[in-house]
């Protein structure tokens, strides 16, 4: 038996039945959540800067839309907060590199 320890995505349990395996899972408690989604960040952050592909990239923003939630702010909050600021401060398309300011 492979031991995980992780957080997973809600569906996982049910796609391991489905395919015939048997799993244990809890569901951790609201006061824990935050720190399993700060690893799961982790985690994916370092798979997206391997596999750079657009999976993994969605992996990350889930992840990222959870903790929103255990901040309190819903997915609309915080995808209205990065419109805000890019509306503000622009976004990271031009590959601007700042050198130094005067």
């Amino acid at each position: 038996m492979k031991k995980y320890e992780k957080l997973v995505r809600d569906k996982i349990p049910e796609i391991i039945k489905k395919s015939g395996r048997e799993c244990e899972f809890i569901i951790a408690p609201e006061k824990e959540r935050y720190d399993l989604l700060e690893a799961k960040l982790q985690e994916e952050v370092e798979e997206f800067l391997e596999d750079k592909n657009l999976e993994e990239l969605a992996d990350v923003m889930e992840v990222l839309f959870g903790l929103a939630n255990a901040l309190g702010f819903s997915e609309e909050e915080l995808l209205k907060a990065r419109a805000n600021k890019n509306e503000e401060r622009g976004g990271f398309k031009e590959g601007i590199v700042l050198k130094s300011v005067r």
